[in-house]
């Protein structure tokens, strides 16, 4: 496998929570979201089609047990997916629990700031989570 180099805007944006088979999963440094990204460990990716089929499979693998868990351990009304990259090219999947009383409800998260300052805990806690048999 090639090397695996993060975009630095990702990096400086979130923090390491655990490598999956294929993407390194990281917590956005958001205080009021459970806002997970899933980063596929690929050199020079930047589409979802540009990944092999094997490893599109393993992406939709791995964004549903993130959202599983995501639903299982906070509850959310809403768990958003998507993958945008219009400010960063490097493909990542933002995996959102989302709550009908969150800051931007119902529209999208991207552009509100969030309103409380960002928990260390809240990386330890999935970190945990993540932790107990995900890999």
């Amino acid at each position: 496998m090639a090397k695996f180099t993060l975009h630095p805007r990702l990096e400086d944006s979130s923090v390491y929570i655990c490598d999956l088979d294929l993407c390194q999963v990281r917590l956005n440094f958001d205080g009021d979201l459970d806002w997970l990204l899933l980063i596929p460990k690929r050199e020079g990716i930047e589409e979802l089609i540009d990944l092999e089929e094997e490893d599109q499979l393993q992406l939709m693998k791995e964004v549903n047990k993130i959202s599983k868990l995501l639903r299982d351990e906070v509850k959310p009304d809403k768990i958003n997916v998507a993958s945008l990259g219009n400010q960063v090219p490097q493909l990542h999947i933002h995996v959102i629990a989302r709550y009908k009383n969150d800051r931007a409800w119902p529209g999208a998260t991207f552009g509100h700031p969030p309103i409380n300052e960002f928990d260390e805990q809240r990386a330890g806690f999935w970190k945990q989570k993540l932790g107990l048999g995900l890999n």
